[in-house]
């Protein structure tokens, strides 16, 4: 399966979506645009979400419906083992028994991407401890002027600097994690640790891979594949800024999506 909410022209906007359904007899009309979606040119069933009545709804839709089509999206240089597409809908008929029927607006799929967000905020750690490791290693190993490169001072504060960025992230991951089984947790939290392990996530990627040198380029390393990855990662769920917007709203109470 998979998840239709960003369109062409709304990302980190989806209240502006243009996806529209209609009310017909036995059940809605479908027509618009999903950009960006994963899974979509191989999944049999659609979680779609558009406007009726002006109103941000759920439809599940199926493979084979009329007017349905799921064109692959190519020339990704990241995230390049994930399949990713569009859903294009050109007055797709869907029963009345497809629609979601409790929940309207925003709250229906931010409720889903606040769960992906916080898994994201896990793995994108697990990717940068990946490279902490691997440059760790390869300066061990990779001599230059008749010593270890791990023996200079600089190398050691960059492993350090991993390390602790690592570690901290860990712990905040864990912390939230508590506090959602405990039912504390708001969901500004999640933003917070989504922003702090991409970000930094990312920042030791793009370390790592100076740490190895001309190596770094080479899939032989892997560092170079985490990284560009990450720079999806780092967007997807929210990006970096969104986030800090969010953040920034519960702070002083004010929204800076938008001017009003």
């Amino acid at each position: 399966g998979c998840f239709g909410l960003t369109e062409p022209d709304h990302g980190s906007d989806p209240g502006g979506m243009k996806t529209r359904a209609e009310k017909v007899d036995g059940g809605y009309t479908l027509t618009g645009n999903k950009m960006w979606i994963s899974n979509s040119p191989i999944a049999d069933v659609f979680v779609v979400w558009g406007k009726l009545d002006g109103v941000i709804r759920g439809f599940i839709l199926e493979r084979g419906m009329d007017g349905l089509s799921t064109p692959k999206i190519e020339g990704k240089m990241s995230l390049r083992a994930s399949i990713t597409g569009e859903i294009v809908m050109d007055g797709v008929f869907v029963p009345e028994e497809n629609l979601l029927p409790n929940v309207a607006g925003l709250k229906g799929p931010f409720g889903c991407l606040n769960k992906a967000r916080y898994g994201i905020a896990w793995g994108s750690l697990g990717a940068a401890e990946f490279c902490w490791h691997a440059a760790r290693q390869y300066t061990l190993d990779r001599k230059q002027f008749g010593r270890p490169l791990a023996a200079n001072q600089l190398i050691q504060l960059k492993l350090a600097d991993m390390q602790t960025e690592i570690t901290l992230g860990l712990q905040a991951c864990l912390r939230v994690g508590r506090m959602l089984d405990d039912g504390t947790c708001a969901a500004e939290n999640i933003s917070m640790i989504k922003r702090n392990s991409c970000g930094k996530s990312l920042d030791i990627a793009r370390m790592a891979r100076d740490m190895h040198g001309g190596n770094g380029i080479s899939d032989e390393f892997h560092v170079i594949r985490h990284m560009v990855n990450l720079e999806t990662v780092n967007t997807y769920e929210g990006t970096h800024d969104i986030h800090a917007l969010i953040l920034g709203r519960a702070q002083t109470g004010l929204q800076a999506f938008f001017a009003e």
